[in-house]
């Protein structure tokens, strides 16, 4: 009993606390963008927006330490969530800004994952706008100031991050910091993990979509079958109580008709 009390506790308070991360989310991504989009933008707008990020990151932390606590089984809850244990950590080891952006990504992307109302597709379709919405920020963060750099604005930034994401790669933009080629490794590893998953989901559909057509063509087959069974049934008791002899027999039924309707017979 008092495991199941501590189930119900930790489940009473992810989603209770579904939304307002969801929306604390939209701020980080506003506190992420200001200073990069408007590089000179007042210093305590530029404060602001790093404090709101800090804040957001703690918030999420501290979520993942309330279920922890709420978890009847802390080890598993700890083996079972590796990466939320990592995306808490990351930013502590250096208080570097593009860790923090991608420890409150992996935060974010995991709870969100966990809401009942958010199904596969708007997951997939939000990660990839997300995706580049921030590989493009924070590409231009890093290579805007590059000697050699050549994506030096947020249109070539973005252009960036959608030919990096779909792996097309044209070589007209291109990073030349380490710190930028390290983000579009992982542009282009999550740009393929998420194809394969839309591709998966295209393929089950039309999988699921044949198997019912076969599932209701095999229906109605049988269902053909019996009324044929049952007329032949028929005739033959007729034909035994009239005294006329065999019934004449009754065509069969092929396969490939097998859609034709019931009432036809």
């Amino acid at each position: 009993m008092p495991g199941m009390k501590q189930q119900t506790s930790q489940i009473r308070w992810e989603q209770r606390m579904q939304s307002p991360l969801l929306a604390l989310a939209l701020v980080f991504a506003v506190a992420y963008a200001v200073p990069i989009v408007a590089p000179g933008a007042p210093g305590a707008v530029h404060t602001a927006c790093q404090v709101a990020e800090w804040v957001v990151w703690g918030t999420f932390a501290a979520d993942y330490l309330v279920r922890l606590a709420l978890a009847p089984g802390k080890w598993l809850f700890v083996r079972s969530h590796p990466l939320d244990l990592l995306a808490m950590l990351l930013p502590l080891v250096q208080p570097l800004r593009l860790l923090r952006l991608v420890s409150t990504l992996m935060l974010v992307g995991r709870r969100a994952r966990m809401a009942p109302q958010i199904t596969l597709t708007t997951y997939v379709g939000g990660s990839v706008v997300g995706l580049m919405m921030f590989g493009s920020l924070a590409v231009l963060h890093v290579e805007r100031d590059a000697p050699d750099g050549n994506i030096k604005t947020l249109g070539d930034a973005v252009w960036w991050s959608f030919t990096t994401m779909t792996t097309v790669g044209y070589g007209d933009h291109a990073p030349t910091t380490g710190l930028g080629r390290l983000l579009a490794i992982g542009l282009m590893i999550s740009g393929i993990a998420l194809l394969g998953v839309v591709t998966a989901n295209i393929a089950a559909w039309f999988i699921s979509r044949f198997e019912r057509d076969d599932a209701e063509e095999r229906r109605q087959t049988a269902l053909l079958e019996a009324l044929t069974t049952e007329v032949r049934t028929l005739r033959a008791e007729v034909a035994r109580l009239s005294g006329t002899g065999a019934p004449a027999p009754v065509p069969e039924v092929p396969a490939q008709d097998a859609r034709s309707c019931p009432g036809d017979l």
